[in-house]
């Protein structure tokens, strides 16, 4: 499963981090509150449309990037306890692959919009049928990659988690 890192703050603007101070690199306020309610779209949820990830990765790159994608899994870390690994720079998305295809599955990635055709390249998704060629302007979606003897499947699940998603 890839998602893209929650609502990031509109140029000029700040996100906090968890202490309340003022970042560029944090998520904005609409953002804080999809990472609070993620946890609904995954198991054990009554009425969860997704697994229980096993596994969860964020962004681990640039200083406006990694702030987000950990932001936006730790809420959901919390309700699974179990830790988001985040030793992966934008840029790494071929390490993260195989990092990826070793780990228990199902796997959860919260990645940096721009890096994600990278990341399904790396492996070996990106010829999916369905797929698109990059990330959408948004942020309310959950991509599910399924592999089965060798074959790739996709679906795009929409998350309808706040007012306003698709």
């Amino acid at each position: 499963m890839v998602m893209r890192h929650a609502e990031k703050p509109y140029a000029g603007d700040t996100g906090e981090d968890d202490d309340g101070v003022e970042h560029p690199g944090y998520l904005a306020g609409r953002g804080v509150r999809r990472a609070e309610e993620l946890h609904l779209l995954f198991a054990p949820t009554a009425g969860a449309l997704l697994p229980r990830p096993a596994v969860l990765f964020a962004t681990g790159g640039p200083a406006s990037a990694p702030a987000r994608s950990r932001q936006t899994l730790e809420p959901l870390a919390a309700a699974l306890r179990m830790p988001v690994r985040g030793g992966f720079a934008l840029g790494a998305e071929a390490d993260l692959a195989r990092e990826v295809l070793a780990a228990r599955m199902p796997v959860l990635v919260c990645w940096e919009h721009s890096g994600i055709p990278r990341l399904l390249h790396a492996l070996g998704a990106d010829r999916v049928r369905g797929l698109p060629a990059a990330w959408p302007d948004r942020y309310d979606l959950v991509w599910v990659l399924t592999r089965t003897r060798g074959q790739w499947a996709f679906r795009e699940l929409p998350q309808h988690l706040l007012p306003g998603d698709a």
